[in-house]
């Protein structure tokens, strides 16, 4: 079963709570996922090290064949 917006967001709320997140449905299926993570905590990390701790804070949701969230195209970044 396909996740929902909320569910994702949850996921990485509960890992960066203070967190500016904006979750998009891109083709419209609950299948194909774009997130954006604006967070502090990425401040002096590079672009590999932000995007696996956004993908830590999924818990497996990603893993294999079997898994609740089929893509996400992911984007991060500390605020401006």
């Amino acid at each position: 079963m396909p996740m929902e917006a909320h569910d994702i967001e949850a996921l990485i709320r509960a890992e960066f709570p203070d967190a500016k997140i904006t979750i998009t449905d891109l083709a419209g299926d609950g299948n194909h996922w774009a997130a954006e993570v604006i967070d502090e905590s990425f401040r002096g990390k590079n672009r590999v090290q932000q995007q696996r701790a956004v993908y830590a804070a999924l818990k497996g949701a990603m893993d294999g064949p079997d898994g609740a969230l089929h893509a996400l195209a992911l984007t991060t970044k500390a605020p401006d």
